[in-house]
């Protein structure tokens, strides 16, 4: 028995359904993966950039790690705020970063370098010779980083490693980076928060796609002229 012809109203709004429903389909297909691809950068990049942030959380009263004749190298801990004093040896490694001049200076009998500024009697020109750094004993308060945590001066680790007076821990050097006190580089910790919000509206889209996903196939009605 033939079913009734629908109603304009009826047939509009059987109309929208379908319509909706192809969106749906069109839609799902293509935010679910994107959102898990975005998920999956975002998780990537706030691992890279986690180390930053809990820097910036970190204390700010320094581990000491001693002066000639009684350091403490039982202390050393990547990525935390430390103070030393030492000598410096007769070589040191110079650079240019973010347009200024650099000066990477390894501590006497230590696993230590210190990255500092360049000094007023420390005259150096790119592309010349390097002077000899600064040879007074100096303190140094700064962010302690395994060579291995370091983006930097890996080229010059291996040099380093040669020197006379320089002693590796388990065949590794360890950076102090002078300067760089907690709770200073806001930088960091927006670009942590802003990577924790793109990560948490990829979890949004994707599970939005993932039920869309799963609520079409249960509900699947083959469509005429499809």
């Amino acid at each position: 028995m033939a079913e009734p012809p629908l109603s304009p109203e009826e047939a509009r709004a059987l109309r929208i359904e379908q319509l909706e429903r192809r969106t749906s389909r069109r839609v799902t297909g293509v935010q679910l993966p994107l959102a898990l691809v975005c998920l999956g950068a975002a998780i990537y990049f706030l691992v890279r950039q986690a180390p930053a942030v809990a820097y910036y959380f970190s204390s700010p009263e320094p581990v000491t790690l001693g002066s000639e004749g009684s350091y403490r190298f039982d202390r050393l801990r990547s990525n935390t705020y430390v103070q030393v004093h030492g000598v410096p040896l007769r070589t040191a490694f110079y650079g240019v970063e973010r347009g200024q001049k650099i000066v990477v200076v390894p501590l006497q009998d230590t696993p230590l370098v210190v990255r500092r500024p360049l000094l007023p009697s420390e005259e150096w020109v790119p592309g010349k010779p390097p002077p000899p750094p600064d040879p007074r004993p100096f303190g140094v308060r700064g962010r302690l980083l395994r060579e291995d945590d370091v983006g930097a001066y890996h080229e010059a680790f291996p040099q380093m490693r040669t020197l006379a007076g320089l002693r590796p821990i388990d065949g590794r050097l360890w950076v102090v980076v002078e300067g760089e006190h907690p709770g200073e580089d806001r930088g960091a910790l927006i670009v942590g928060l802003l990577l924790v919000a793109f990560a948490g509206l990829n979890v949004v889209l994707a599970v939005q796609g993932t039920r869309a996903l799963l609520q079409r196939r249960r509900s699947a009605v083959p469509e005429p002229g499809e």
